[in-house]
């Protein structure tokens, strides 16, 4: 079942060409620890602090974070210039999609063991630390996106979190804290268009934003997969297992250009899961790395080419073997680079 929010936008879109800055009308301090203004590439951000140690043979491939970085820079996808550094997110910051008691309770570690095995972390300081730098994380990218135009994190995707607990190793909801905070901080409230194509639904997300009119959750997800319960995203597009390539990449073909022409959205937030790849451990479905590349492509090729600036971020993918599991990953960061050079940004 799917719920479409009527929203009927006259807003002026940007053209393209035009300097992306103009749509930051309220530009003070980015959040970022590193700048980088000097840079005419592809913004990336980046932090050293996206992992944190985990018990031998956890199931939550944490090592992939700093292998994704590295790949980028070893491939010679970005250099080091490109890499802005996100400061860690204040409690203030996360309170506008956290209630106060869950965000007491993770940030000084009084959870408990019930609500600890839902996410399937054990709570740590470095958990904390790890999780509020990944939020930070995506709250710059969507900043610099909105003066650049296109920034893609290292991280970030973890849109099984919910306002007052965390859920599926997901324990602050990245996404949703970037938009509610950029939706409120411009002087008229920007419209935010969440396309989520991770594998699982965002659930979090989809429940957060349920009665946000200026939020849009667009989910492309395999039906039979987590979470067991679904929430109702405004566009939930639930496909079967073993969905391949060309049929998974006609599916949001068929979606996205639509949603743009009809939300008309100030910003779009991408979540690039690589867990539909036929490979994933929890994943269901059939794409290839090619298959991935051009969903990728596609989706900011097309947001970018209407003017609208996006964010991505990299969401689930699950294996054994993190080299290979990075490289997948870095798949949205090479396509962004191909989209940046092709559209003259």
């Amino acid at each position: 079942m799917t719920c479409i929010k009527q929203i009927l936008s006259r807003r002026p879109r940007i053209k393209v060409g035009r300097p992306f800055g103009a749509a930051l009308t309220s530009c003070r301090c980015f959040h970022a620890e590193i700048v980088r203004h000097e840079s005419s590439g592809l913004p990336i951000v980046h932090h050293n602090d996206y992992v944190c140690d985990l018990p031998p043979n956890h199931r939550f491939p944490m090592g992939k974070f700093p292998r994704v970085f590295h790949f980028l820079i070893k491939d010679q996808v970005i250099t080091e210039k490109q890499v802005w550094v996100p400061e860690i997110a204040s409690k203030e910051l996360l309170s506008c999609v956290h209630t106060e008691e869950y965000l007491n309770n993770f940030i000084s570690g009084k959870t408990n063991e019930q609500e600890q095995r839902r996410t399937g972390f054990s709570w740590s300081e470095g958990i904390v630390r790890r999780c509020r730098y990944e939020t930070g994380g995506t709250i710059l990218a969507a900043e610099v996106a909105l003066h650049r135009g296109l920034a893609c994190s290292t991280a970030g995707g973890t849109h099984h979190a919910f306002p007052s607990y965390g859920s599926g190793f997901c324990l602050l909801n990245d996404l949703a804290v970037a938009a509610k905070y950029l939706m409120g901080s411009s002087s008229s409230k920007r419209k935010v268009l969440i396309v989520d194509l991770d594998v699982h639904q965002g659930d979090g997300t989809a429940f957060i934003f349920k009665e946000e009119p200026c939020v849009f959750t667009f989910s492309v997800h395999c039906g039979k997969n987590f979470p067991l319960r679904k929430q109702q995203s405004d566009l939930d597009i639930s496909v079967e297992d073993g969905l391949e390539d060309k049929e998974y990449l006609s599916t949001v073909e068929a979606h996205l250009p639509w949603l743009l022409e009809t939300f008309r959205p100030d910003l779009v937030l991408y979540d690039a899961g690589v867990d539909p790849h036929w490979e994933d451990e929890l994943g269901r479905l059939r794409l290839t790395d090619q298959g991935l590349y051009q969903r990728d492509l596609y989706v900011m090729k097309t947001v970018v080419s209407r003017g609208v600036p996006v964010a991505a971020v990299i969401g689930g993918g699950y294996s054994r073997d993190i080299d290979k599991l990075a490289l997948r990953h870095s798949i949205v960061h090479r396509a962004a680079a191909q989209v940046w050079r092709e559209c003259g940004m």
